[in-house]
């Protein structure tokens, strides 16, 4: 059967079941019934990710038999020659996770037992607590550990401390509002989402500091910079924080500036997750193999999918470097499967980052995990356990809108980069 199996269409659809635009691949067989579901989400671009599976992936997959997962991946990771940017890597993580669907369908196995078994029974998940003041962030970390959860991120307002009491949201409709923001802005304000880094910096010092009073150690934190703050400053308050007993603290430097990991290392023991930007297997591998970070933290889809992403956890494993995959709203619930059958199959795995999915969701993707007291459990459904329901995710048409939190800038309006 295997050699007669072919690939006869490559579909991609693109919904918005939760505000966020997600790119869904749906690669067909010659078996009648046979289809594998992969996500190729960049949420930013996705109709860029359409066109390139569209218009050059699918060419070259026509014909080709779908369990040549390995293979495929290699020629269309250089089918275009110049590679690794994250629009070629959404495109081609669509398709790879698509053909590990079929895979696991075709041996009537779970994907997590094709990558070497359950290594775990459960997968931990963090989720995310917020708020406008450190009380509020905390009542929320509370109500978290009431739900199960033992990991907890925390963030005052939004990355870099956008909408707390010392900064303003400036758009077309707020030039004028301020919200007691203590920094004096120019006139004529350029639209974006302003920040405010030297109160940001401040405020999680004193943040960390009120939720350890008021919890204690129970709780594991994980806090994310965001990469909003220069180099030196991301030194200085991992060093600050460090009293404070982190899980860890989260992607301080921009890709930009990786050599800086070296000084932080040296500086302080809080531990590290970086990743979510990387598209380029050299944007980790001097840091895994010097050991200057304790988690990787990739979006999996923008490294390519299933294929490169077991092999990142596994260069990992041999340098003491745990997992924490990229897990925000702007992946579908197929990526979300993609990422726990990764996490249930390796032994080096850290943490999973958890986004509640609502209603609307789970009627354009049926199946996936069960969530229960901070853990996801995979059932033993062949494949990756999960559908997608095209005629309810046509009710749900694309924004393309760019997110509001891309368009970062500081109290003079220059434009920053998160």
């Amino acid at each position: 059967m295997k050699k007669e199996l072919k690939i006869t269409e490559v579909e991609v659809f693109i919904t918005a079941p939760a505000n966020i635009d997600l790119v869904v691949v749906r690669v067909q067989t010659n078996k009648s019934g046979l289809y594998g579901l992969g996500c190729a989400t960049f949420t930013q671009r996705a109709a860029a990710v359409k066109t390139v599976v569209e218009e050059y992936m699918q060419p070259l997959l026509v014909g080709s038999d779908p369990m040549e997962t390995e293979d495929i991946w290699q020629r269309l990771n250089v089918s275009g020659y110049w590679r690794n940017g994250p629009v070629i890597n959404n495109a081609l993580s669509g398709v790879d996770m698509a053909l590990w669907d079929i895979k696991g369908k075709v041996a009537d196995l779970p994907v997590y037992e094709l990558l070497g078994g359950k290594a775990r029974d459960g997968v931990a998940l963090y989720r995310h607590a917020d708020g406008s003041t450190k009380e509020e962030v905390t009542d929320d970390i509370k109500a978290a550990v009431a739900e199960g959860f033992q990991y907890v991120r925390c963030q005052l307002g939004m990355y870099g401390g956008a909408g707390t009491e010392d900064i303003g949201l400036i758009s077309k409709k707020m030039k004028e509002a301020r919200m007691g923001n203590k920094k004096r802005h120019p006139e004529n304000l350029r639209e974006g989402r302003y920040f405010d880094k030297d109160a940001y910096l401040k405020s999680v010092v004193e943040l960390l500091k009120y939720i350890r009073q008021e919890i204690g150690e129970s709780v594991e934190l994980i806090h994310d910079i965001h990469e909003r703050v220069s180099p030196i400053e991301a030194v200085n308050l991992a060093k600050r924080v460090e009293k404070f007993n982190l899980f860890y603290l989260e992607d301080p430097l921009p890709p930009e500036n990786l050599e800086w990991m070296k000084m932080m290392r040296e500086q302080t023991s809080t531990p590290i997750a970086i990743g979510e930007l990387f598209s380029h297997p050299n944007d980790w591998k001097h840091l895994i193999i010097n050991q200057q970070i304790d988690f990787i933290r990739a979006h999996i889809s923008a490294i390519g999918g299933i294929t490169p992403a077991k092999k990142l956890a596994v260069f990992g494993e041999n340098f003491g470097v745990k997992t924490a995959w990229h897990g925000p709203g702007d992946i579908s619930p197929i990526g979300v499967a993609a990422n726990l059958h990764i996490d249930f199959s390796i032994s080096n795995f850290g943490i999973q980052e958890w986004t509640p999915m609502n209603a609307a969701l789970k009627k354009v993707f049926p199946g996936g995990p069960e969530i229960n007291k901070g853990f996801a459990y995979l059932f033993d459904t062949p494949g990756l356990g999960i559908d997608f329901c095209e005629e309810a995710a046509a009710a749900y048409s694309p924004r393309n809108k760019l997110p509001e939190w891309t368009l970062a800038r500081v109290f003079d309006g220059t434009s920053v980069k998160p």
